[in-house]
């Protein structure tokens, strides 16, 4: 065993002790939490705004502090991108990530100085307490893939702009740089499927242990080794020991990663944003992340179907439930304050409290009154591809209304698969995939009894036809990901059109 296997045992038992102290004692650390918040940010232009040195309690913070999305926050955010300091956190960021994806074009999440170091630490820590858990080190000796955005910055107004994978690029430790890759060149390369190819080259001569990313760009990475070398990943790379990935649910992926890998691994699911890194799967043998309540982010809940109401209950960590799909609202270190991120999460435990992502509160289908969610349409087709056996690459639904005379509305299943079913199996497929949905969502249950909707329909897309779309749209790659349901027909019309 190598020193460096040896050390980071060592040092996971460290962190293991420290994540205990907070995690054993959540409501004192988030009121910490807050009450530092409202303490640095006093003489902020946000503090002076919403009277923030008369908060003394959370109901006060919620009397005079609405909910924001971006657009809502976006007059304080334009005075800190035009260079104004003490704006929403004392002084100046260090950083802005750059996403896009709002109604006014790209979004600026500030970085600062005090929020910085927690995006790197969680996913330290992530890693550490596996190595703690399973007692697993050797693959820290081994090649690890860590593809990020391009790690080339701009400047704007004195502050570092670039996308957060690209910023996190420059934090990778001494003892990692070199076992990391791609290597910097490769990562620079901004088209996405040249950058896949480049990292096929450098990588399928090397050892590696640790491959991370989210899994639409793992498994393009992993399909398109397969072909190069007629090979399994598994047998391509035989020291290949973890995965981990972040963004999206991975059930639905996880028979197809099993067929490419040719074998299981062991896995570590994140829960990062620009915004924040809210969570890291802390057990193998538990559902769900543990919540990070002492890393500088204040965390409210808004249960989900009171979201739309015009004065919803915001709870805190010390008045959730486990199960209940809530709309996650955070304040940070960065300066956002009673910001909406868009996710919905669920807490699967409450000692320590862990969480699972739901869905997006602006991903939905409801068109018939039926309040379907990601989670509902995920976990429906987990338990059909079981059951019948099939690999799926990826999917979307959408509603269609625009039926001919006489014929009900229903919903579109369109899915990607590689080996399409016979004309019998599909069928089979279909009436069991409605089934789950049902059985996951008694508002659809109740419209296809009432003879509202009929039972869904399921288009089959041909291999990389939701590659063709997010190229389409210029989200091929990166931290992009694949809606799994929409409440229009934005994204099936794309495919209607082909």
């Amino acid at each position: 065993m190598s020193v460096k296997s040896v050390a980071a045992r060592v040092f996971a038992a460290y962190i293991d002790k420290k994540t205990q102290r907070w995690s054993r004692n959540p409501v004192k650390s988030q009121q910490d939490v807050f009450k530092k918040l409202l303490k640095v940010a006093g003489n902020t232009a946000f503090a002076k705004a919403h009277s923030f040195s008369s908060i003394k309690t959370h109901q006060d913070f919620v009397n005079q502090v609405p909910i924001r999305d971006y657009e809502d926050l976006k007059p304080f955010v334009d005075r800190v991108v035009a260079g104004e300091s003490g704006v929403l956190w004392p002084g100046k960021p260090l950083y802005f990530a750059k996403t896009s994806g709002t109604t006014s074009g790209a979004k600026y999440i500030p970085l600062t100085k005090e929020s910085m170091p927690e995006h790197i630490k969680a996913a330290r820590n992530a890693i550490l307490s596996y190595i703690h858990e399973t007692g697993t080190s050797k693959f820290v000796d081994g090649k690890m893939i860590f593809l990020q955005g391009s790690p080339e910055m701009e400047e704007q107004n004195g502050i570092q702009l670039g996308r957060l994978s690209g910023i996190v690029a420059h934090y990778v430790p001494d003892y990692l740089q070199k076992n990391r890759m791609p290597s910097w060149e490769t990562n620079c390369i901004e088209d996405w499927e040249t950058k896949v190819e480049s990292v096929i080259d450098e990588t399928i001569p090397e050892s590696m242990s640790v491959i991370s990313g989210i899994p639409s760009w793992l498994q393009m990475y992993f399909e398109r080794i397969v072909a190069r070398t007629g090979k399994k990943v598994g047998d391509v790379f035989p020291e290949l020991d973890l995965l981990i990935y972040g963004g999206v649910n991975f059930e639905p992926y996880k028979s197809k990663f099993r067929s490419l890998l040719g074998r299981d691994i062991d896995s570590i699911e994140l829960f990062p944003a620009s915004e924040g890194f809210f969570a890291y799967q802390d057990k193998q043998s538990e559902k769900g992340m543990l919540l990070l309540l002492d890393a500088g982010i204040f965390y409210e809940f808004i249960p989900a179907d009171q979201f739309h109401e015009e004065n919803p209950l915001r709870l805190t960590i010390a008045d959730v439930e486990i199960g209940v799909n809530y709309v996650m609202i955070i304040s940070t270190t960065a300066g956002l304050w009673a910001y909406n991120i868009g996710d919905t999460i669920a807490f699967t435990n409450t000692s320590p409290y862990r969480v699972v992502v739901t869905g997006r509160i602006k991903h939905y289908i409801s068109a018939s009154g039926e309040h379907v969610i990601g989670k509902e349409v995920e976990e429906a087709m987990k338990a059909t591809v079981e059951e019948h056996g099939l690999l799926i690459n990826e999917f979307t639904v959408a509603p269609q209304l625009e039926t001919p005379p006489g014929e009900l509305p229903y919903h579109e299943w369109l899915i990607e698969m590689d080996e399409i079913p016979t004309e019998q199996g599909l069928a089979g497929f279909n009436e069991t995939l409605d089934l789950q949905m049902r059985q996951q969502n008694s508002y659809y249950d109740d419209l296809i009894k009432g003879k509202v909707l009929q039972p869904l329909k399921i288009t089959i897309l041909k291999t990389g036809a939701f590659q063709e779309y997010m190229k389409s749209i210029g989200k091929l790659g990166g931290q992009n990901k694949l809606p799994r349901l929409s409440n229009d027909r934005k994204i099936a019309g794309f495919f209607e059109k082909l």
